[in-house]
Parts: C-alpha cells; structure tokens; sequence
C-alpha cells in the first residue's frame, strides 16, 4: 500500500495536536489550581481544544486503537515534561520544590489527557446511539419488508388455490359431461338398435 502523507494527516493530526496542546502547556505561567479569571479562561480552552482533539480521534481512529493512542500521548508526554521541569527547573516555578512541580505539571498533563479521553467518549456514546437509532431503523425496514413478504406469498398462495380449484372444478365438469355424452351416446344407440329389430320383426311378418 503506497504511502499517503494525506492519510497520515487526517488520521493522526488531531493525536498529534493533542500532544503538542499537553506538552506547551507545560510553558503556560498559570497554575492549574489558581482560580482567577484568565486562569480559568486559559484552561477552558485547552480544555476545549483537547475535547475536540479526543472527539476527532475517536471519530477517525475508534475507541480502542484512539485510546491507546492517547494513553501512550500522555504518558510520553508526561515524562518528556518531567525530564524538561527537572533539567529547567529554574523557568518552572524556582520558588517551589521540584517535587511540587512535578506533580502539579504531571496533573497538567493528566487533566488536559483526561478532557481528551472525555471527548472521546462522548463522541462513542453519540457515535453508538446514532448507530443504534440507525440499526433500529433498519429493523423495521427489514420486519415490514418480510410482512410485506409474507403477505405477497400468502396472497400467492391464496391465488395458487384458487387456480387449482377451478381447474379441478373444470376438469370435474369436463368429467361430467363426457359422462353425460356417454349416456346420451348409449341411449340413443340402444333406442336405435330397439327400433332396428322392430322393423325386422315386422318386415319377417310380412
């Protein structure tokens, strides 16, 4: 099968914005546990922006083989942060312990992961609500389509006797007549071979 840069793309461009959404959040200067205004704003969108990518993936790659993407996003992620905070650490948060930043980046990563695996699974359980609708759908095109059958074949089946019986009624008739004819036939001989031996016997009493 030829390689197709296209195809790529549109299979796996959202996994790969999911990642690049976790791994420069870890550059954003607001903390995740801080609830102002533009903290809230921020993580609202890429909150939003990793639904969308988890929907897109789920959409295009399905649940099992999207999710094992996904995992594996966040866990490479996570640990390529943790390697980043540790070596840099000085541009993370140098006031707080390199422990705390740890753990506060890593649930950065988890919780925008988290939103993707959401999205994904609001987009599988619309996904499979609109297939079941859909199946029901065809269940009942397919039992009207053998009512429909079986009242085409029960009509049939009516027309098929009705035709036998008025051949059995006409052969019945035919027999009858044939049997009439005969009777008629014997009748009319016998009546003639009567008359023939009376004209003999007169002509011999002549």
């Amino acid at each position: 099968m030829a390689f197709s840069p296209k195809k790529v793309l549109v299979n796996y461009g959202a996994a790969v914005l999911l990642a690049v959404f976790l791994f420069f959040s870890n550059f954003l200067n607001t903390n995740l546990f801080d609830f102002g205004q533009l903290n809230f704003a921020v993580w609202f969108v890429l909150s939003i922006f990793s639904f969308s990518c988890g929907w897109f993936i789920n959409r295009i790659l399905g649940w099992q083989r999207g999710g094992k993407i996904v995992f594996a996003i966040i866990i490479a992620i996570t640990i390529v942060s943790l390697f980043i905070i540790i070596f840099f650490n000085e541009y993370f948060s140098a006031s707080q312990l390199i422990t705390e930043n740890i753990i506060l980046y890593s649930l950065r990563n988890i919780m925008l992961g988290a939103m993707g695996f959401f999205g994904m699974a609001l987009q599988e359980v619309l996904g499979s609500e609109r297939e079941s609708v859909i199946l029901k759908e065809k269940i009942k095109v397919y039992e009207q389509t053998m009512l429909d059958a079986k009242r085409e074949a029960e009509l049939t089946l009516r027309e098929a006797k009705v035709a036998a019986q008025k051949l059995v009624n006409d052969a019945e008739l035919h027999a009858k007549n044939t049997v009439l004819k005969k009777e008629r036939i014997e009748k009319e001989l016998k009546e003639f071979i009567h008359t023939e031996r009376e004209l003999i016997k007169k002509y011999e009493e002549l």
